[in-house]
């Protein structure tokens, strides 16, 4: 079965209004947008693929601000939900946002999960190391999220990770808050992100859990990160 991965951020209860979700929003789709050309242009979600497409969208503070304080994308106590695609008729060519934003409710749904690519050039654009930094640099800037990664559906199977907890992924992101992180094996790098952590680059190309060198460099990697306390639970650790 081919090897799929999908680029995600979380983060505890944090009441926002409509206002500020919305200019979250736009910060993430413009960032998005400069990492590949798939991410220009936006659909909203429908019941069939003919009316999904009639329901383009510019990314806009306006428009999501719309969209949030309509009946349709506002939960009340759960703040905001929201989900659009990039109108790629064909399978695995382009992706899909899953967005719950503003909840104070615990546990809480705020997180933004980004589907990659899994065929065609799109794939082989994106699923590149490079590219999937700047889409995980979007996801972080327009968040600021308690952890995130880009994630290995086939690694997430074979190693069953807690929920609620950070998950090891091809790239992984953690804030100031959750401590240093511990000295990592080549070929490992770690990435600033301005003013709000750092990224952990785990391999310069693909991860495949078809490979046993990565596999085994997730597991040890995974192992350092859990010792230096950076894996803890929300709630754990002390917010600066």
């Amino acid at each position: 079965m081919k090897e799929t991965f999908y680029a995600g951020v979380y983060w505890p209860a944090r009441r926002e209004s409509a206002e500020e979700c919305a200019r979250r929003a736009e910060t993430f789709f413009r960032l998005l947008s400069r990492a590949d050309p798939i991410y220009a242009h936006w659909f909203e979600q429908a019941n069939s693929l003919k009316k999904a497409l009639q329901l383009q969208f510019e990314p806009t503070y306006e428009t999501f601000l719309r969209f949030f304080k309509s009946r349709k994308y506002n939960e009340g106590s759960f703040g905001f939900s929201f989900s659009a695609w990039t109108g790629h008729k064909e399978d695995g060519h382009g992706g899909m946002v899953l967005l719950g934003c503003g909840s104070a409710v615990a546990p809480p749904p705020n997180s933004c999960v980004l589907d990659l690519p899994s065929d065609g050039p799109e794939e082989q654009r994106v699923l590149s190391a490079p590219v999937l930094t700047e889409v995980l640099r979007a996801l972080v800037l327009a968040w600021e999220p308690d952890w995130g990664g880009v994630i290995s559906h086939a690694y997430q199977d074979i190693r069953n990770e807690p929920a609620g907890h950070p998950r090891t992924g091809w790239l992984m992101y953690f804030p100031p808050h959750r401590g240093s992180l511990p000295p990592l094996p080549r070929p490992v790098r770690v990435k600033p992100v301005e003013g709000q952590g750092s990224l952990v680059i785990l391999t310069p190309e693909r991860f495949s859990v078809d490979n046993p060198a990565h596999v085994a460099l997730a597991d040890e990697v995974r192992a350092l990160l859990d010792k230096a306390g950076v894996l803890k639970e929300p709630g754990a650790y002390t917010r600066a």
